[in-house]
């Protein structure tokens, strides 16, 4: 088990070089070493008499953390690493690992690029395009064929609709001869109301949107008015920066409507225990950290 991990997640909320709370600081070794107010946190090779063995024991004050006692193979980690003699990476060692991280390409702001050069020239529509036959000319590939026109058709309907074209439907753009009939197609589809139906189930999953609380009773609840909220959003082709504000906090903005209320449902999307009553401080705190959790994940990909 890695001891930083385990620090970091228990200890450094309170313990950080900036807080220091009782003066000690468990973000580095030396801040180990040298402390805080009751003297120094570990002694190298002798766990039982380490105070931070014995906090995290529970056999003296302060008991620590204060949320919760560590599970004992947590606490048999901390003492083995103690018995060690405290091994840390070195500081070149650590900033490396914040370099490598920060430089992940999910941190990197967007830029846009230059479209590239490509042999096949002929064959690009559109600036997508030219990224794509570039790639496929490094690696020595050429485009497939392109598809027919039912291929085509299916593939706008189930992509766009989440269903496939009816006979007469393929008929239809068979029958249609203009140069625009993709095109066309493409437009008539985003316009259809079941546009947001079928994409707008691709964020109530990541709101984790039901019509029922879950858990054994799994009751059904009124949360209908948020799925259509989402719904009606993408088929008005509503700016991103609204879509997200309207959910965050919709119901503080200035003369706030009804429908950017309803947003905030977003919020209300938590699972509730029914099993034996609902014990209400406990939900409350249930739902503000499952309103953390999925706030984090879902705009920032990241966990919290």
């Amino acid at each position: 088990m890695e001891i930083r991990p385990l620090l970091h997640t228990h200890c450094v909320a309170c313990h950080d070089d900036q807080k220091r709370t009782s003066g000690l600081s468990l973000e580095s070794r030396e801040g180990i070493l040298r402390g805080g107010n009751r003297g120094p946190a570990v002694v190298p090779g002798q766990p039982d008499h380490s105070r931070l063995i014995q906090a995290v024991q529970y056999t003296s004050d302060p008991k620590m953390p204060p949320t919760g006692k560590l599970k004992d193979e947590q606490i048999v980690a901390l003492k083995r690493w103690v018995t060690l003699g405290l091994p840390w990476p070195d500081a070149n060692a650590l900033q490396r690992q914040k370099a490598a991280a920060s430089n992940h390409w999910s941190f990197r702001p967007p830029v846009r690029y230059s479209e590239p050069k490509v042999r096949l020239a002929t064959w690009v529509r559109n600036p997508i395009d030219g990224f794509v036959l570039a790639r496929l000319e490094k690696e020595g590939l050429k485009p497939s064929p392109e598809a027919d026109k039912v291929t085509l058709v299916r593939r706008l309907y189930l992509d766009l609709l989440g269903l496939p074209p009816s006979p007469s439907e393929v008929d239809q753009f068979l029958a249609d001869k203009n140069s625009e009939a993709y095109e066309r197609l493409v437009e008539r589809l985003l316009a259809s109301p079941h546009y947001g139906e079928r994409w707008g189930r691709h964020w109530l999953d990541v709101a984790r949107y039901a019509d029922t609380n879950g858990f054994g009773f799994d009751n059904p609840r009124v949360m209908w008015r948020y799925r259509d909220w989402v719904i009606q959003a993408l088929n008005r082709d509503m700016p991103f920066d609204q879509f997200v504000i309207e959910q965050l906090a919709g119901d503080l903005l200035p003369n706030a409507t009804v429908d950017q209320k309803v947003a905030t449902g977003f919020h209300r999307n938590t699972m509730i225990n029914e099993e034996g009553g609902v014990d209400q401080e406990q939900y409350r705190v249930e739902a503000v950290f499952d309103r953390v959790k999925t706030t984090g994940a879902v705009f920032l990909g990241l966990t919290i």
